[in-house]
């Protein structure tokens, strides 16, 4: 099926009588005939829901759509989109390990992983998006154990090039994971590319009405975790009784870990009222990105002849840098994320966010609605000058996040914003 349809009916297939749209299983606990059907569920001798910490039938059926949007054999859904990112990397990592990962990512990922992770005895690398072959190369270790990136990153809009470093990270018997929060599977599927775990912010465009947070954790099922490097996946887990992921689950062995591990332990599972939402905005992401993109195109074009403005960045703009990259993994479209820098630097940012009219203030991003925020003193403010740098973050950089509401609106709204600065 086209991704469209998928969007609209893959994950749950109602038969006679049933709820035609996914219902919401508001229980935390599920009920057995007997104690030895309830035993195997514990002993993973069968499939099935006992407590939603590990599983739920409203969460499994949008994990069961992503896992198609995406073209991965399973998903786990999160909390929020970084417990995310958090559960992807800890999965096969722990104290005495290394990660490579690129510098260019959300500034509250980056700290996650520079601080918390750190503290937790996992060691990070940063590569600037522009690394060279050697710089990748040179900074692979013994103990590395995966490689993260974002696809288009937030908020400096890069373009990874998924292939190139899929090939890093095979060539090292280690996995590439990348967040597809901003181009979602509707405009790129890095799998198809060689990415072996795929992340998301589902909170973002996947929902795309800014009601409920979340994340995804999707396996494509196609790393070979049996080379040495990942005993957690392939010798016995005491907790449960011996088993071994890899030899029981197969392809699935990545997403079975973590939920019967990591969730079982950490809990930072979706609530069933946060995946109804969240398949809700499902439904209908082929239409609202193709709108995004096609409204932030037209601003993009618009900022860039505006004499007050310094600089833009949007990676379908020919003059961009990433337009090369940008048509080779999403000629369709990019997000609706654009970033950009007005004259007088800083001090002007502030004053032309204070006087839109129909932007938001808001520390949010990709949803319907057209906002506005300022990542240098917000987003990223834990970050140093050196490390916004290095993380493509000018301190006057403003990241707009371009709606669904008629274009000629929001240019006017940022046409007349422009004018008092």
């Amino acid at each position: 099926m086209h991704i469209n349809t998928k969007c609209v009916q893959e994950g749950y297939n109602p038969t006679k009588g049933e709820p035609r749209v996914i219902p919401i299983i508001q229980s935390t606990t599920f009920k057995y005939d007997t104690a030895e059907q309830l035993g195997d569920l514990f002993d993973l001798k069968t499939d099935g829901f006992f407590y939603s910490r590990l599983a739920n039938p409203t969460v499994a059926a949008v994990e069961r759509k992503l896992a198609s949007l995406e073209g991965g054999v399973g998903c786990v859904l999160t909390s929020s989109g970084q417990s995310a990112n958090f559960f992807a990397v800890l999965n096969i990592c722990q104290a005495g390990d290394h990660v490579i990962s690129q510098s260019a990512i959300y500034g509250g990922t980056y700290n996650l992983f520079n601080n918390t992770m750190k503290d937790m005895g996992i060691e990070f690398t940063f590569l600037k998006p522009d690394a060279t072959e050697e710089e990748i190369e040179s900074a692979f270790r013994e103990n590395t154990k995966c490689v993260f990136a974002e696809c288009l990153s937030n908020p400096s809009l890069n373009v990874l090039d998924v292939e190139m470093y899929a090939n890093y990270a095979h060539k090292h018997g280690v996995p590439l994971i990348v967040d597809n929060t901003f181009p979602t599977p509707v405009n790129l599927r890095p799998i198809e590319y060689g990415a072996d775990i795929v992340t998301h912010s589902t909170t973002k465009y996947l929902d795309g009405h800014a009601v409920s947070l979340g994340g995804a954790i999707i396996d494509s099922g196609n790393f070979n975790w049996d080379n040495g490097k990942y005993p957690k996946l392939t010798t016995p887990d005491e907790s449960y009784h011996g088993i071994i992921y890899t030899e029981k689950f197969g392809k699935g062995a990545y997403i079975a870990k973590l939920t019967t591990h990591l969730m079982r332990d950490i809990g930072a599972m979706m609530s069933p009222q946060n995946a109804f939402y969240l398949n809700l905005g499902l439904e209908t992401l082929f239409l609202r990105m193709e709108r995004h993109c096609q409204n932030a195109q037209a601003v993009a074009e618009f900022l860039e002849n505006h004499e007050k403005v310094t600089w833009v960045n949007y990676p379908s703009l020919k003059s961009s840098s990433q337009y090369e990259k940008c048509m080779k993994y999403m000629p369709e479209g990019t997000c609706g994320v654009i970033s950009f820098g007005v004259k007088g630097g800083r001090e002007s940012a502030t004053k032309f966010m204070n006087n839109l009219k129909l932007a938001a203030i808001v520390t949010h991003v990709a949803d319907l609605r057209t906002c506005v925020i300022h990542p240098a003193s917000t987003t990223h403010r834990q970050m140093s000058d050196e490390e916004l740098e290095v993380a493509g973050v000018a301190p006057d950089l403003i990241r707009m996040s371009i709606g669904i509401e008629h274009v000629d609106d929001i240019i006017k709204d940022i046409e007349q914003s422009l004018e008092k600065i």
